[in-house]
């Protein structure tokens, strides 16, 4: 037999990956499971991007390899929404690289800059896959505490009286995942005049800040981000397209670059009509998001009656796809959610698996209709 490469002694298979084999295995027996652990969009994309789609797969360039760094006019509509949305310039030609998804961008930047040994600041609680590829590539995660009464922001206070001289890079992810907190201007300022003092690249994690979100922001607006911030960004969650895979990364020309060396050694191209599909998409008009925050905010009045059936606490101020709630004192959240899951075949995601300030919270996803929402309220109740 065959032994694996060391390096998968430093990760486990994704915890979603292994639980959603144990709720399949459930609904099989025929239980009425209601899935509200993954955010997964079950609403429909743009019209316009359907159309985009299926109008481009007759085309002869459909079925060709396709450019490492993306149509041209694909580049175009992301630097445009950035412009639109965040007030950000970028150029379309060296400032942004389209992705599949920005998951693999967490991979491709840490490729690109991170030796073995060096160092990486990895928010707690926060998403899985941060740590997982530093471990991967080699380097060492630093995890630094995200709070509830520090408004789940990091203190950089308390960072810079530790020894940072090893770090090369910090994940960053506002609006932020799980908890649904978002960052000031004065929070990002701070991080990137951080950044600035000690040599860090700064990567923002953005896909949800279109997301019952009032006021969407990019790291890269502030002065002096782009000398050490990137930023990843999808439209998996924006425009409910997670299974097309398309994302983007953006900033400094330098950096883009670095990233595209990976890259470029890892895939040969997006599929044609996806690009095309997607292009529309970032097209879509105001009216769109309005729609779109129309719905989750139904479905978000359902969950915190939820989380009050359940005797839990949360913050109504908070964004994104997510309810963050806090359980009852002394609760353990997997044995909560294993409760809930055998009693009412209702799967909510346990608080830990973001790491261990998560614990003593649990994460309900908005990508359940409305009547499945109402089903789930009726059982807890």
């Amino acid at each position: 037999m065959i032994e694996p490469a060391t390096r998968l002694q430093t990760v486990q298979e994704y915890y979603f990956s292994r639980k959603l084999k144990e709720v399949a295995l459930l609904k099989e027996a025929g239980k009425p499971i209601i899935n509200l652990g993954i955010g997964s969009p079950d609403l429909e994309p743009p019209q316009k991007a359907l159309d985009g789609l299926v109008g481009s797969l007759q085309l002869a360039e459909a079925n060709k390899y396709q450019s490492y760094i993306g149509l041209p006019e694909l580049r175009e509509a992301m630097a445009k929404f950035y412009n639109d949305h965040y007030q950000v310039g970028l150029s379309p030609k060296t400032e942004i690289l389209p992705l599949m998804g920005s998951k693999e961008g967490i991979m491709h930047i840490s490729l690109a800059f991170l030796n073995p040994g060096d160092e990486v600041l990895i928010p707690n609680p926060g998403y899985p896959t941060y740590s997982s590829v530093t471990n991967l590539v080699g380097a060492i995660p630093k995890f630094y505490d995200l709070t509830e009464e520090n408004n789940w922001q990091p203190n950089l206070r308390e960072l810079e009286n530790s020894d940072l001289s090893k770090v090369k890079l910090m994940w960053i992810n506002y609006p932020h995942m799980p908890t649904g907190a978002v960052a000031s201007n004065k929070n990002f300022e701070d991080i990137i005049a951080f950044a600035k003092r000690h040599n860090i690249l700064v990567v923002n994690d953005n896909p949800y800040s279109f997301i019952l979100n009032d006021y969407p922001r990019s790291i890269l607006k502030y002065p002096g981000a782009k000398e050490v911030c990137l930023e990843l960004n999808s439209i998996s969650k924006t425009f409910n397209m997670a299974g097309w895979r398309v994302g983007m990364v953006a900033g400094n020309a330098d950096y883009i670059s670095h990233v595209l060396k990976v890259k470029s050694n890892m895939d040969s191209g997006m599929f044609y009509g996806i690009q095309k599909g997607a292009v529309e998409a970032l097209k879509s008009s105001k009216l769109w998001f309005v729609s779109l925050n129309s719905v989750y905010e139904q479905r978000r009045n359902l969950v915190w009656k939820m989380a009050d059936a359940l005797n839990c606490t949360y913050d109504k101020n908070a964004v994104g796809l997510f309810v963050w709630a806090k359980l009852p004192q002394g609760i353990d959240s997997d044995s909560f959610i294993d409760n809930i899951l055998k009693e009412k075949s209702i799967f909510i995601t346990p608080g830990h698996i973001f790491g261990s300030n998560g614990e003593g919270y649990i994460r309900f996803s908005l990508c359940g209709g409305t009547e499945d929402l109402e089903e789930a309220l009726a059982r807890l109740r």
